[in-house]
């Protein structure tokens, strides 16, 4: 193989690792906690007390469950009301509604 091609193919190896990890990084960021909107056993890390990490929460919608989610969705989600017919929304913080017994 000649130095040149050499030369191409590195170039192009390096160019396609940067571009896989600013994609990975853009995406990385466009992500955020949303608290609430999980069903049981589907959450992400650290659920709150009496959980340990992902998918250990035991509510549909505990509220201080989190999954990650697209940045500026978490507050707009479609969810089920509650038993009492009050709307249930996302939060980027942890909420105080639908915790384990």
């Amino acid at each position: 193989m000649s130095t040149t091609k050499k030369t191409l193919a590195v170039a192009g190896a390096v160019a396609a690792a940067l571009t896989a990890v600013t994609t990975t990084h853009a995406s990385a960021q466009a992500k955020e906690k949303c608290y609430g909107v999980s069903l049981a056993g589907q959450n992400d890390c650290a659920a709150g007390p009496g959980t340990t990490c992902a998918g250990t929460s035991t509510v549909d919608y505990q509220g201080n469950a989190w999954t990650l989610v697209d940045k500026g969705t978490c507050t707009e989600m479609d969810l089920p009301a509650m038993a009492d017919g009050t709307d249930r929304s996302g939060a980027l913080e942890p909420l105080e509604r639908d915790l384990p017994a």
